[in-house]
């Protein structure tokens, strides 16, 4: 029985499902961390909604780290896949242990600057006094985890480009049992409240880092971990090529940042924390959509890279075509569910009225222009496949600029809430841009400008 794929030979369309499918899952697993916290400190007697508000200012400083994950994850899973491709083993497991070895040693570094750092970073972000000891509880507990975080999400990167996607959705999976299981038994059951919600979420990362570390020292990987002393050269191209999507989650959270600090500026007193508890139910309901999609074209970029290395064009093509149609048909749906069952999403969370109106009608607004959204994604996580970092980096700077920019300034002469309209703005404009840039570079690259480059990372 076959227990691998063959991302050179496989037929493309399967091939795409095989692979995408199990990504796109486990980034949906994965938002459960978040969203399962989110729910079961809402529902928390009397102090629900401020705790609420207090996750939602963690969330920036969360993603942050998270990124960090991704840019030696991806960086260095884009370089093994390119290698696998070209059929170098021998400088695939290099790249493998040399990321892992970089990531034990981000970790903690990592560690120690947002422990001293994050109560000044949670005034900046947003957090009030009312909700301030809740968010710093929260970020203490989680940033003591981000050790088993950030390896358990880097290092699933590699299981998945070594044609294991079932594996690589099985980490998450696990983590997100251990947490909903965890969560209210510590959050009622111990009376622990957001301080337990927070630790349930550090205990489930462990069981994923385990399982990851378990998976990749098994003798029958193909590419078996191991630990090296990290080599300057490689690093630095495992991070130059990491930097891409690295700075595109890290600009999420200046975006989340600016945010909640203009809801609670424009908001005021007596309407900030409220604005912020419902930007906190709307960003959950948002991460079920664009989690997802991150996993559909990330699952996709070891093919894409695989076969850059294989020099295989037609395969290239197919591949891009055929992760484009998965996800719009994925975000044709959520935005038919979008005007169907937010009320039901929002309640989930909180049963107060104000906050459930405008929770509800924030989640129409934000999914306004998430099906165009889709061409943004799926174009920047190809050309970061094909090794154009700096394209798909600006790209995706743009797209962030605009959602600042309109961040910003749309409140000034509206409403605190009409911020909210900054999102599906930003990603009616990121179409364009993309698709434009995409095209012209794309059909450059397929004729073979540029390619010969990239067979000598």
């Amino acid at each position: 029985m076959k227990k691998t794929n063959d991302f050179g030979n496989d037929p493309v369309p399967s091939l795409v499902l095989k692979i995408s499918i199990p990504f796109m899952f486990a980034q949906f697993v994965n938002v459960l961390y978040s969203i399962v916290d989110r729910i079961y400190i809402g529902n928390i007697l009397v102090i629900g909604d401020a705790s609420l508000a207090g996750a939602g200012v963690c969330a920036p400083i969360i993603t942050l780290l998270s990124s960090f994950a991704t840019l030696i994850g991806i960086g260095g899973s884009v370089l093994f896949s390119m290698r696998l491709g070209s059929g170098d083993k021998e400088r695939a497991k290099t790249i493998l242990a040399n990321s892992f070895s970089m990531l034990l040693l981000f970790s903690a570094g990592l560690t120690v600057v947002f422990l001293l750092t994050k109560g000044y970073l949670l005034r900046w972000f947003g957090a009030s006094d009312a909700i301030f000891p809740y968010a710093n509880t929260y970020m203490t507990i989680y940033t003591l985890g981000t050790f088993f975080a950030l390896l358990s999400m880097g290092m699933n990167y590699f299981i998945t480009a070594q044609g294991f996607p079932g594996l690589g959705m099985a980490t998450t999976l696990i983590g997100a049992v251990v947490n909903i299981v965890l969560d209210p038994v510590f959050i009622f059951l111990f009376h622990m409240n957001i301080a337990g919600a927070a630790l349930a979420t550090v205990l489930a990362q462990l069981c994923s880092c385990l399982f990851v570390l378990f998976t990749l020292k098994r003798k029958k990987m193909p590419i078996p971990l191991t630990l090296v002393r990290p080599d300057r050269a490689l690093s630095r191209r495992i991070l130059k090529m990491g930097f891409s999507p690295f700075l595109i989650l890290a600009t999420d959270s200046v975006v989340l940042i600016a945010l909640n600090a203009v809801l609670q500026y424009h908001g005021g007193p007596q309407y900030g924390d409220m604005l912020i508890t419902c930007s906190t139910v709307i960003q959950s309901y948002m991460l079920l959509i664009t989690s997802p999609m991150l996993g559909i074209t990330g699952g996709s970029q070891p093919l894409i890279s695989f076969n850059v290395g294989a020099d295989k064009v037609a395969r290239i093509r197919k591949i891009v075509f055929c992760v484009l149609m998965l996800c719009i048909a994925f975000t044709t749906f959520m935005f038919v569910l979008s005007r169907l069952v937010p009320r039901y999403f929002v309640r989930i969370f909180t049963s107060d009225p104000e906050a459930v109106e405008l929770s509800v009608w924030g989640i129409k607004v934000f999914t306004l222009s998430i099906i165009p959204l889709s061409f943004q994604y799926v174009f920047v996580d190809a050309l970061t496949a094909m090794s154009m970092t700096k394209l798909s980096l600006t790209l995706s700077l743009f797209r962030k600029g605009m959602y600042f920019a309109a961040t910003c300034v749309i409140p000034l002469f509206f409403a605190a809430k009409a911020a909210f309209f900054a999102e599906p703005f930003a990603d009616a404009v990121s179409f364009f841009s993309s698709s434009l840039a995409f095209f012209l570079i794309y059909k450059k690259y397929l004729r073979g400008e540029g390619r010969l480059s990239q067979m000598r990372l």
